[in-house]
């Protein structure tokens, strides 16, 4: 009964209360506005609006938990796109430590772009079935 007494009480460490999320608020945003600077060199677009970013993560600590994904599993940037990642997020002043966990499932589409993202790639917002990753030269 201990055990999970103690699971609770560490878990318990981890939950934001109101005042923390206040104060983390303009600490997400910053993050958020440095995950925009990172770019997959071969889609002029950033990652955040490209939809890579699945989870955004910040707690009491100030450390970042960062799920995203690639367009392709076999995007041959993915390393130089992890560390922009890791480096940019680690300049916002207040974060000290970062996380970065890259999945392919749920599969990226096209769908998970931001509006300005389609934009500024001449797509129509129409997404049929017939899209590859040739697209975005893969």
């Amino acid at each position: 009964m201990s055990e999970i007494i103690e699971d609770k009480n560490t878990n318990l460490d981890n939950v934001l209360t109101a005042q923390d999320l206040q104060e983390l608020s303009p600490l997400y945003e910053k993050v958020v506005l440095a995950l925009k600077q990172v770019y997959d060199p071969e889609i002029p677009v950033n990652i955040y609006d490209l939809g890579l970013v699945y989870e955004l993560n910040i707690n009491k600590k100030r450390s970042v938990y960062i799920k995203l994904t690639f367009t392709s599993p076999t995007c041959p940037m993915a390393e130089q796109v992890l560390e922009d990642v890791r480096t940019s997020t680690l300049d916002v002043p207040g974060i000290e430590d970062c996380e970065v966990d890259v999945v392919f499932e749920p599969a990226w589409d096209r769908s998970m772009m931001s509006e300005e993202a389609q934009l500024e790639l001449g797509m129509d917002g129409d997404f049929d079935d017939d899209y590859n990753e040739d697209d975005f030269g893969y």
